[in-house]
Formats: structure tokens, C-alpha cells, sequence
């Protein structure tokens, strides 16, 4: 087994604090880890001034290949339901080497994060929630609209847990997420294909004990139930390859997770910090804090047994807000009752997977990330919707100004197009008859 550590820090903390990391290179050490040797921040020396570094600490989206037996996973939220700029909600991204890609939790202000990766829309049709907090599926309206004007030519499709009655439901959130973006789905439809607008769901029974919920191209995803807020959370694993990558969603320590996260390559695992800092820093009352922290949720202390117990590769703690006035005391407590390979999650970290060894980068992704197109194209409109448009509001169009001054512009687009009649007040006219 091989992991990697910044120098001088545990691992995953330089690198939360943006790649911040100290004048050192790699050398070969303790534990089989990095340990600095002298002046190397890129990974090594440079020889030709025109030539690379030859060990990057950074994962640049798109540039790489995933080997066929690896995986990578990307954090594109690690936060709290209180999404901040530098810091969204809950969402990570697992791709596999034969191509795949698994969204796990879309939660609020993850998209972004997610959008910079600028893989097409095409491949990020797959998503797995582990429940129906916000901090969980805010962002599903998010990813289902962008993907479908970004060009998506696929339904969404969503896996998730039943609840303890059919309205706490996976299927009866999406069906009612529709329902509450009708006037989106039924006014963009009219313009773009419909197909992409559809959200498939996959709803399965939380109470299922590492059940098989998904398995095709050698990808096999099992969950089990998590105690979190009341009936219905679970957990969730990935197999693929002889490689076990586990999303504990929110969960207090629980005996199905001990058991079936057992021996994990990847733990992803929630550990929040101690109930101090929910009064001073979040504002809570100290009797909502203690339980916030330690009664449905995951202290540092009782994550570090829980991974001390499971003894996987490699931990990542996440569900925090990482900064400086938290992330050094969480470690601690965790290194109270845990001392082996650790991240301290931060968004848009990176872990490459194989049977060899466990690697830590960050991603460097654009703020301006343009959606990127796949094969697939989208089938025009259906014909014969019901119309959006009413005569009033197409009488109050101000054509005589605004299509004078575009014609140019216009004309000149359809002749390299090879576009047909572009009134398209006439279009609409047409479509409302």
C-alpha cells in the first residue's frame, strides 16, 4: 500500500487550504509515505526549462486518462446544509475505468463544483442519493436544467432510498420536484427535446441490508440503512474491480457500516466537529448543538473508532466547514481513537484508486467552465405540445425594433447554418395553432 502526505501536515490539510503547502519534495518514508526532503513543491526537479515537473500534486480535469482497473473520486461538495462560496453541500464524484461516472449527493451549491470538471452532461446522468436533505439533492434542479440546456440527450436518472411511508420517498420527491418545476419543464420542452427534461427514479427499500441497487459494465453499488434524522438514510458502496469505494452519507456510527464497510479501499465518512464551535462559530444552542454533533451526526472522536474499526486504506472525514478555525481541532479529535491514512475533506479533492495505492491531489478547474458536448445529440421539440405563449403576451413582442436592428446578424447566422424561416414570431404563431 502506497498514500501520499504533504509534507509537515496531515494529510489533506495543506491541500485544504488551497495547495498551501510547505518548500519540500517527496521522499520515501514512514508508513510508506511522503516525507519532504528538500525543495521540490511540483514533485521533483525540473531539468529543461521548456519541460514538466515530472510528479504533479494537482489534477488538472480532462487531461488524464483513467487507467481501465482505476478509480477517481472528486469532492465537488464537502460542506453543510449553510453552503458557502469556497465550500458547497454534500456531492462526490466516482468514476470508473471503463468510463463510467456516479454522482453521490447533489447538495446545495455543488453543481458549480461538479460543472468545472466539464465533462459532458451525457456522462453525468447517474445519480445516488443517500436521503432527502438538501445538503443531500438541493442542487437536483440544478443539475437537471443545466444538463438539459447544456445538451444532455438522457433522462436524469435518480437512485434512492423509500421512507418509512410512500411521501418520504425517493420517488415521491422527484415526482413532486417536477411538480413544483412545472412551469420550467413545460416552458423548455416547448424548445428543446423533451426526453431530457424526464427524471427516471429508482427507488429501493432503505431497509435493504448490502443490497444490490445497481450493477452493470462490472460496477456493482450496494447500500445499507444509516441512523440519521429518522428512518430512511442509507449508505452506499461501490465496487468495481476488486476496488471498494464507500459514501457513508449522514450517519451516526452504526453496526451495518462497521460490517459492510469493512476493509474499504476508499471510506468517505462524515465527521462533524465538536459542539463548542456549533455555539460559537454556527450560532446554535448548546442543547442543539451536543445533539446536532453527537446524536444523528458523527463526532471526530467517534469516526476515528468507527475507522479504527473498519480499517480502510484510506479515510476521508468530511462534512465540516474546513478552516482554520476548525479543521486542526477536528483532526485532533480524530487522532484521539484513529492514526491511519486520513483526509480532512476539502472541495474539489482528488483520490485516485488502484490496487497499488491510494493518491491525494487537488483539482485545478476554471470558474468560467463552458459545458462540454458529448456524442450524443438531442431529438428536436415533440410536435403538437400545448402552447406557452399566449396572443397577448406575442402582441406585446416589439418586433419592429428588435428585428431590424438583429437581421444582419441573423441572416448572416442562418446562411452558415443553412437555417430556414427565423421569424420566429411566425414559429410560434404556427405552434400555437
Amino acid at each position: 500500500m502506497s498514500t501520499r502526505r504533504i509534507s509537515g501536515v496531515s494529510l489533506g490539510v495543506a491541500v485544504a487550504v488551497g495547495c498551501a503547502i510547505t518548500a519540500a519534495g517527496w521522499l520515501k518514508g514512514h508508513e510508506g509515505l511522503a516525507i519532504v526532503a528538500d525543495a521540490q513543491a511540483a514533485g521533483g526537479r525540473i531539468t529543461d526549462p521548456n519541460g514538466v515537473a515530472p510528479d504533479r500534486y494537482v489534477y488538472y480535469p480532462g487531461t488524464e486518462v483513467l487507467d481501465k482497473a482505476e478509480i477517481r473520486v472528486i469532492a465537488c461538495g464537502t460542506g453543510m446544509p449553510s453552503a458557502r462560496r469556497g465550500q458547497a453541500a454534500t456531492c462526490f464524484l466516482v468514476e470508473t475505468g471503463n468510463g463510467d461516472k456516479f454522482i453521490f449527493d447533489i447538495g446545495s451549491g455543488s453543481m458549480a463544483n461538479l460543472a468545472a470538471l466539464m465533462i459532458p452532461y451525457q456522462y453525468l446522468d447517474k445519480v445516488f442519493l443517500t436521503h432527502l436533505h438538501t445538503d443531500h439533492m438541493g442542487d437536483i434542479d440544478s443539475l437537471w436544467a443545466g444538463g438539459w440546456t447544456a445538451g444532455r440527450p438522457n433522462a436524469l436518472r435518480v437512485w434512492g432510498p423509500s421512507g418509512m411511508t410512500p411521501q418520504l420517498g425517493t420517488k415521491y420527491s422527484m415526482e413532486h420536484f417536477l411538480k413544483h418545476a412545472n412551469w420550467d419543464y413545460t416552458t423548455r420542452k416547448f424548445n428543446i427535446s423533451t426526453v431530457a427534461g424526464t427524471i427516471e427514479t429508482t427507488e429501493f427499500d432503505y431497509k435493504g441490508v448490502n443490497q444490490v441497487v445497481y450493477q452493470e459494465h462490472g460496477v456493482t453499488i450496494r447500500s445499507w440503512p444509516a441512523v440519521h434524522s429518522g428512518d430512511g438514510p442509507i449508505s452506499y458502496a461501490l465496487e468495481y474491480n476488486g476496488i471498494k469505494v464507500v459514501i457513508g452519507g449522514d450517519t451516526f456510527p452504526n453496526k451495518w457500516f462497521l460490517k459492510y464497510a469493512k476493509d474499504a479501499d476508499l471510506a468517505i465518512h462524515e465527521a462533524f466537529v465538536a459542539p463548542e464551535l456549533f455555539v460559537t462559530l454556527y450560532g446554535q444552542p448548546p442543547q442543539l448543538a451536543w445533539r446536532a454533533c453527537c446524536a444523528f451526526h458523527t463526532s471526530g472522536q467517534a469516526f476515528g473508532k468507527v475507522m479504527s474499526e473498519v480499517k480502510p486504506r484510506h479515510a476521508v472525514a468530511y462534512h465540516f466547514l474546513n478552516e482554520e478555525a476548525t479543521r486542526y481541532s477536528l483532526y485532533d479529535n480524530i487522532r484521539e481513537t484513529y492514526d491511519g491514512p486520513l483526509s480532512m475533506a476539502a472541495d474539489m479533492m482528488v483520490w485516485n484508486i488502484t490496487k497499488g495505492k491510494v493518491t491525494e491531489r487537488m483539482a485545478v478547474s476554471p470558474d468560467e467552465a463552458w459545458a462540454v458536448s458529448g456524442t450524443g445529440r438531442q431529438p428536436p421539440p415533440d410536435k403538437g405540445q400545448p402552447p406557452v405563449y399566449s396572443k397577448f403576451i406575442l402582441d406585446g413582442r416589439w418586433d419592429e425594433g428588435a428585428q431590424p436592428a438583429q437581421k444582419r446578424m441573423l441572416d448572416e447566422f442562418a446562411q452558415k447554418y443553412k437555417l430556414q424561416d427565423q421569424d420566429w414570431r411566425k414559429q410560434m404563431m404556427k405552434k400555437q395553432q
